[in-house]
């Protein structure tokens, strides 16, 4: 049997340095495009990550590996590219999946939210027993701008008695300046950009 050469402290350095730089190609293929939706909005645009298999496995591999030990019975995503993410997440974590959707997209009975956006105001809507009380909930987006989003789907899993366990982005800003560290679901939160 081989011995590493590497003492503990070198070894962990040695490999958070590595993971860095596998890490940078998913950093690289997200994407600025100014001006878009409005003027002076930068969208984070996600889609070259997508449209490559290797940087799109690595990044939900990436991203479910934080959550495995949270026995995750439901991840829940807004839409529409928080449905990607979510859903192969959901999957790869043995997890059911649901959809928050803005106002008048689910046919059932729903609860809503109401929310402010960068450039205005929206309404979430999840279906009512989509979540069953005391449920391990993993809350996953693309990405969180101004925390209004998430501040939404926090109330709406809080509403329906879910418990949150973690909360993953693909691409985020600052998360201590949307809700502050007192926010519990903010424990487990995982983002790609500063892996």
């Amino acid at each position: 049997m081989l011995k590493n050469s590497f003492s503990e402290t070198s070894h962990n350095s040695k490999a958070k340095e590595i993971l860095k730089e596998n890490m940078e190609d998913l950093k690289k293929a997200i994407r600025d495009i100014p001006d878009f939706p409005k003027k002076g909005i930068i969208f984070k645009d996600i889609t070259p990550l997508l449209q490559n298999s290797v940087l799109f496995k690595k990044a939900i591999n990436r991203l479910s590996e934080q959550f495995k030990s949270k026995n995750i019975e439901v991840v829940v995503s807004v839409e529409s590219r928080g449905f990607i993410l979510g859903a192969a997440i959901a999957h790869k974590l043995g997890a059911g999946f649901v959809p928050v959707r803005k106002k008048g997209k689910l046919p059932y009975k729903t609860h809503r939210a109401t929310y402010e956006l960068e450039y205005g105001k929206d309404t979430l809507e999840i279906h009512q027993d989509a979540i069953r009380r005391g449920a391990r909930v993993l809350i996953i987006d693309d990405l969180l701008a101004t925390g209004g989003t998430l501040s939404a789907v926090i109330d709406l899993i809080k509403k329906m008695g879910g418990k949150i366990a973690g909360i993953g982005f693909g691409r985020t800003g600052n998360i201590d300046g949307c809700l502050g560290k007192s926010n519990p679901g903010f424990r487990h939160t995982h983002k790609l950009r500063d892996l």
